[in-house]
């Protein structure tokens, strides 16, 4: 009986902590439109919880509009071959991703595409074997 109670208390702990995991990674403010920006890289922040890049564009009106974009953690950046200088101020990339909502100049980052033209992943680089 003991045990019995113990692994119910322990499933329903891990189910809410795995509920307030899933919580945070919401991305209600950021809606299903997809953007491409051509973006000079202001500030990068590769800390936790979210990589950040602060970044300027040129709007159709000539005008110079400030963003940021989101990123995942640092850790799976880093298996992904990231740095803390993989961007540098002055860096000019193409940022496509989920425009943020309410007009608001943010977007939530699906792909990066270098001058050179390369994608640079985004997520950590699994070692899948080969058969």
């Amino acid at each position: 009986m003991r045990t019995t109670l113990l692994l119910v208390v322990a499933g329903l702990t891990a189910g809410l902590a795995g509920g307030a995991a899933l919580a945070h990674h919401g991305r209600a403010s950021y809606s299903d439109e997809i953007v491409t920006l051509d973006a000079t890289v202001t500030e990068f922040r590769f800390v936790n919880p979210h990589v950040q890049i602060y970044f300027d564009i040129t709007n159709e009106g000539g005008e110079v509009e400030h963003w940021q974009g989101e990123l995942t953690a640092p850790n799976k950046l880093a298996r992904g071959g990231w740095t803390k200088n993989t961007l540098t101020p002055g860096d000019r990339i193409q940022i496509t991703g989920r425009a943020a909502r309410n007009d608001g100049h943010s977007v939530a980052i699906n792909e990066i595409i270098m001058p050179n033209g390369e994608s640079i992943p985004l997520w950590e680089v699994l070692d899948v074997p080969t058969r």
